[in-house]
């Protein structure tokens, strides 16, 4: 077939052609076509999203597999009701904050949205892109359009048109021209349906910034790793190997100089090489693709999927590329790499090991953590790190006060038994507290592991709840029977009984920290000496492992 081609990016003195394009492009989704639309984030191939054959044509054209869902895109919260059932309050706190712009939010479907658009799943994310022609094109269809990423499935998004019609060209109705992309990485994809929310996949909205404004956000393992065999994603692109050039992807991660000295000792003559722009000159007989300053985020975005794509029509055998941290719009990026090279990942700061040690009060974390100072670790303490914070920061004082009144003193002074007891006491207070608390501790220390080198272990109950476990090697339960925790607590604390069993059941219990952590050291000895001579064989065993894995990355 053949596809008309409409340029809209020079809109001056053409306002009536430009209406007129938008309108055919409208009355070809009305009438069940495609077209390749344009959208802030990548570009987009438009569907009818209530009409089943239409969205049909999108999973033939693209090859996308039929279990991979898609998402809705309307003009504003307005058009929540007429797709979606049970909308939380924090949807249109979110919607007010964020619309347009790049965020996609799961919620429970209406019967109305057909299964093949939704992957038989009953839930549909939804959006509102932030592009003047595409916000055009929908109201004057009046209906959402389903526009998944316009590029061939599995191929690296497209971000201008022209990357639009060299994969689909032919095959679409129409393709729209509406300039190259502002953002460059998909939309942030958060799920609402559960609580706390949870991020799906990180896009061109950072996490931070959603935190900010409603709390703590739980991260899915999809996004720092590959779904498992029979696992059905939530939202686009968590499955399946994304984002894929033609040539195989390594990804090596680590502090920018040393990710770029790894590349440099690997790169071959036939090496395509991703990397920041201050370390394009350490390639001169290699194939650059420079993806921006390091410390530009957003060019790095912009630039990630052009640098992937640029290197199909050339003959490199291999591409190695350097991969930002996770802060920001870093997460998004570095997921976008890992995506493309199917979790082919070289950690460039080998000497560096960081384990998440987590569980219970009173189940022996602190003989873990002398075991592991014995072996030359150093330990970054949470609770040390809440309380510096605390000590020197109105803003979070003020955060706790106006949520928790009463619980400082007038010199200021944070009275903990009484927190507690209302903590304690109800998890909804409890998560409302951590809420807070995250949003302050966490910056602080994604901070301190970048700068760590040699063995870390950061001790945190919350290491899931707060997502510091992405920054983790391996992740350690630390459990014991609860009777010795019960005793255990009592004796360092001088606290009743009463109150220890209360602290105790205020949180997660042992089969909690078994499913979530990657190995498990449990503590059923009554004496501390004993236990830490174990655990330190237990972590002597476990850092042997790491650094095996990470010399054959």
């Amino acid at each position: 077939m053949q596809t008309i081609y409409y340029d809209l990016r020079d809109t001056k003195g053409q306002q009536k052609e430009i209406e007129d394009k938008i309108s055919a492009a409208a009355k070809i989704l009305r009438e069940g076509g495609l077209v390749g639309i344009p959208t802030e984030t990548v570009y987009g191939l438009g569907a009818d999203g209530c009409n089943p054959d239409a969205v049909r044509r999108i999973f033939e054209v693209k090859g996308r597999p039929q279990d991979n869902p898609l998402i809705l895109h309307v003009t504003g919260p307005q058009w929540l009701p007429r797709y979606c059932v049970d909308i939380s309050p924090v949807a249109y706190t979110l919607a007010r904050k964020f619309w347009p712009g790049p965020l996609t939010m799961v919620l429970k479907r209406q019967p109305t949205v057909p299964d093949v658009t939704t992957a038989g799943l009953d839930t549909v994310g939804i959006r509102c892109p932030n592009h003047p022609v595409t916000l055009a094109i929908l109201r004057e269809a009046g209906m959402a359009i389903a526009a998944p990423s316009a590029n061939t499935s599995g191929r690296p998004s497209c971000t201008t048109a022209q990357d639009v019609l060299e994969d689909v060209g032919g095959r679409v109705d129409m393709i729209v021209d509406g300039g190259p992309c502002t953002v460059g990485v998909e939309s942030t994809v958060l799920d609402l349906t559960c609580e706390p929310p949870r991020l799906l996949r990180p896009g061109g909205l950072p996490v931070e910034d959603i935190e900010r404004l409603i709390g703590h956000i739980d991260v899915d393992r999809a996004v720092t790793s590959s779904l498992a065999a029979g696992e059905r994603p939530g939202a686009p692109g968590m499955k399946y190997r994304h984002y894929a050039p033609r040539a195989p992807v390594t990804v090596i991660t680590g502090a920018p100089m040393n990710s770029a000295r790894e590349i440099e000792r690997r790169a071959g003559p036939s090496s395509g090489i991703i990397c920041f722009d201050e370390f394009a000159h350490l390639f001169p007989e290699q194939l650059v693709r420079p993806l921006g300053p390091s410390s530009d985020k957003l060019i790095q975005a912009q630039r990630v999927f052009e640098a992937l794509r640029g290197f199909d029509s050339t003959d490199v055998t291999e591409i190695l590329a350097q991969c930002p941290d996770n802060r920001g719009l870093g997460l998004a990026i570095g997921n976008r790499l890992k995506k493309a090279a199917g979790f082919h990942i070289i950690n460039a700061d080998s000497q560096r090991i960081i384990l998440g040690l987590t569980g219970g009060t009173g189940a022996g974390k602190t003989s873990a953590l002398n075991a592991l100072r014995d072996l030359g670790g150093q330990v970054i303490d949470c609770d040390a790190v809440y309380n510096e914070i605390l000590e020197g920061s109105e803003e979070f004082k003020n955060a706790i006060n106006v949520r928790f009144p009463g619980v400082f003193s007038q010199d200021g002074q944070l009275n903990r038994k009484k927190l507690g007891q209302e903590v304690f006491a109800k998890r909804e207070r409890l998560d409302q507290l951590n809420s807070i608390v995250f949003h302050f501790l966490v910056p602080e220390l994604e901070r301190r592991v970048e700068a760590a080198e040699g063995l870390y272990a950061i001790d945190a109950i919350n290491l899931f709840e707060s997502g510091l476990d992405r920054l983790c090697d391996r992740t350690v339960a630390v459990t014991a029977p609860t009777e010795l925790r019960v005793k255990r607590v009592m004796a360092r604390d001088h606290i009743s009984e009463q109150y220890a069993r209360l602290r105790i059941s205020a949180q997660k219990q042992d089969e909690y920290y078994r499913g979530k952590c990657d190995c498990e050291l449990n503590n059923a000895s009554e004496s501390p000496e004993e236990f830490r001579k174990d655990a330190r064989l237990f972590f002597e065993r476990l850092i042997e492992a790491v650094q095996e894995e990470k010399r054959h990355g």
